[in-house]
């Protein structure tokens, strides 16, 4: 495991934290696949029976992906293995076996985001910023799987008005809108109240708990059941997407032609 992931068991509860916290624990694609190895390892070992997943520091659970795992696009094909590939490992976190808890502190945007909405229950500090900012940043755009799980934790219309406004939601809203379950003023009081929820949950009936998730994915997956390929490769092949990432590098405001 590397230093930017860490994992590690107290007793039968399994801990992952992105360690990152220079970058706002920006995620590369080997973090992203490092989460999803253990994922599968607790499935098939029985290693740990409940997983609280955080971020370092008090800033940020995730930012998103680092932007410069994005630099070798060349076009909107790019963008579909992309997507593909965040499906599996969303998938694969989706599919482990025993609870998964994102204890939230700071921002919990893109990526992070949505390794967040496919956890199973989720708390949150106080400072938690939750959202998908891309119509303001990249001009990318999520796949089917995603837009469907938002659309089940918090409805449509507040998927809407998250990414046609860019628009972040803070803690209050976040409870308010079912995200959450429970808000804590600091990172120190999430991460004890993360862990008394994992200990309570690893001690309930594990087939109780491992049919229960199987049901909701499998009920969830329904909505995700038709391709946008089109509409990704029409992102991510765009002038914008490129223009977006070359903004935000440059730490300017983007130029958006539509184009």
């Amino acid at each position: 495991m590397s230093a930017d992931l860490l994992y590690e068991r107290r007793g039968e509860i399994g801990w992952i934290t992105f360690n990152r916290p220079q970058a706002r624990n920006a995620l590369t694609f080997a973090m992203y696949e490092g989460l999803a190895e253990i994922c599968g390892r607790i499935g098939a070992t029985g290693e740990a029976k409940a997983l609280v997943v955080t971020g370092a520091g008090d800033k940020a659970f995730a930012a998103g992906t680092d932007i410069a795992q994005f630099k070798s696009f060349a076009g909107g094909e790019d963008g579909i293995g992309y997507e593909r590939k965040m499906d599996r490992i969303l998938d694969t976190i989706e599919r482990c076996p025993v609870p998964t808890i994102a204890a939230i502190a700071g921002f919990c945007t893109g990526g992070g985001a949505a390794i967040a909405a496919v956890c199973d229950l989720r708390v949150a500090a106080a400072n938690a910023q939750f959202g998908f900012p891309i119509a303001r940043t990249l001009g990318n755009c999520l796949s089917m799987a995603n837009y469907a799980r938002l659309a089940a934790l918090i409805g449509p219309q507040r998927v809407k008005e998250m990414i046609l406004l860019a628009r972040m939601m803070d803690a209050p809203a976040a409870l308010a809108a079912g995200l959450v379950s429970e808000l804590l003023p600091d990172a120190a009081s999430l991460h004890a109240r993360a862990g008394e929820i994992a200990r309570t949950v690893a001690g309930h009936a594990p087939v109780t708990l491992r049919v229960t998730k199987e049901a909701l994915r499998r009920l969830q997956a329904r909505l995700a059941d038709e391709s946008i390929d089109d509409l990704i490769r029409l992102a991510y092949g765009s002038a914008d997407f490129r223009e977006g990432m070359a903004a935000f590098l440059e730490k300017r405001p983007p130029k958006w032609t539509g184009a």
